[in-house]
């Protein structure tokens, strides 16, 4: 197995249309994503129809994080896939830490497609208390990054850190049962002080499962049309 990381797009495209026209064991594909290159883990994680094992599960989310885009994007549609039609595999996704990791990828289409396994995964408790508590983490770091934020920061600077408030609002939709209704109002009052409408919209979506009517009613005269929208329907 080539575990070179090549450098050279052209030498990657090649080799991907390669091995496209070839076919593969499922060994062979869990050996590629052990320790393949770029277009091989990619391939491999596009190919692999099953997770049969612990240790194979622990192969596939490795590469979840921490690698090149391509391969986490590839990984992160094949666990999505499995968790939806082959429910069975559920208990091998035990990674809560990586998938916290994962959820605030720098590429949204992860993040989306993250959220939505973490949607199935909750089912597991230990896997909520401690994807949970990284959540709550990145989320108060996002907070403590925007209150240092000044005119003269550059406006990646904080978009990097309203991009990460923003999925963590999203992921905390499908949690809100299972967190402090004390602890969540906190949370969703200080991000309602954001400008950016977009974190107020997901505070908007949040609100409406609760109970939190003060703050519903905040939300239902916001400036901006696309928060009070969630209230219409």
């Amino acid at each position: 197995m080539n575990s070179g990381f090549y450098k050279d797009l052209d030498t990657n495209f090649e080799q991907a249309f390669e091995m496209s026209a070839r076919s593969f064991s499922h060994d062979e594909l869990i050996e590629m994503l052990q320790n393949g290159n770029i277009p091989q883990k990619q391939l491999a994680a596009l190919r692999i129809e099953e997770i049969n094992n612990q240790l194979e599960a622990d192969t596939l989310v490795s590469n979840l994080t921490g690698c090149d885009g391509k391969i986490r994007e590839a990984v992160s549609l094949k666990i999505n896939n499995l968790l939806r039609e082959k429910p069975h595999c559920t208990m091998f996704f035990n990674h809560a830490e990586i998938f916290a990791d994962a959820t605030i990828d720098i590429n949204a289409n992860i993040c989306r497609l993250v959220v939505d396994s973490v949607a199935i995964l909750k089912q597991n408790e230990e896997f909520t208390k401690i994807y949970l508590e990284k959540i709550f983490g990145f989320i108060e770091n996002a907070f403590i990054e925007l209150d240092k934020i000044v005119f003269r920061d550059k406006k990646y600077v904080i978009n990097k850190q309203l991009f990460k408030l923003y999925w963590c609002l999203e992921t905390l939709k499908f949690f809100v049962n299972d967190i402090e209704p004390e602890k969540l109002l906190k949370i969703l009052e200080r991000s309602c002080e954001e400008t950016e409408y977009t974190i107020r919209e997901k505070v908007a979506q949040i609100a409406v499962l609760t109970d939190f009517d003060n703050l519903k009613a905040q939300l239902r005269e916001d400036e901006n049309y696309y928060v009070r929208a969630v209230f219409a329907s």
